[in-house]
């Protein structure tokens, strides 16, 4: 299918299958949650946050890992891709932002 059939005969198991999202702060909590549901409308998501699975929380939080929202998001239906990133670091940002360009060529959410 191509983009256009998508937007306008969306798959009603999967409305947003297709779709680019980015959420930030993905490791726990609402950030997860909403990655999760994103992903069962079958969109791919870039979850993003600063506890990997490598590099634990500074201040001692649970162990949720942005690699565990992003297996939770393809286990839903829709396709995980984990990248760590601390939103507070320009630079990093600006990679996000341009693998996601040169990835896809868009961010739809």
């Amino acid at each position: 299918m191509n983009q256009d059939t998508d937007t306008q005969h969306p798959d009603p198991n999967h409305p947003l299958a297709g779709r680019i999202a980015l959420v930030a702060g993905a490791t726990r909590g609402a950030g997860r949650a909403l990655a999760v549901e994103l992903g069962r409308a079958g969109a791919t998501v870039y979850v993003t946050g600063r506890t990997t699975r490598e590099q634990v929380s500074e201040v001692g939080r649970a162990t949720e890992t942005i690699e565990e929202t992003a297996e939770l998001v393809t286990a839903a239906g829709g396709t995980g891709i984990a990248v760590p990133t601390d939103h507070l670091d320009e630079d990093r940002v600006r990679a996000l932002v341009d693998r996601i360009e040169r990835d896809h060529a868009r961010l739809d959410i």
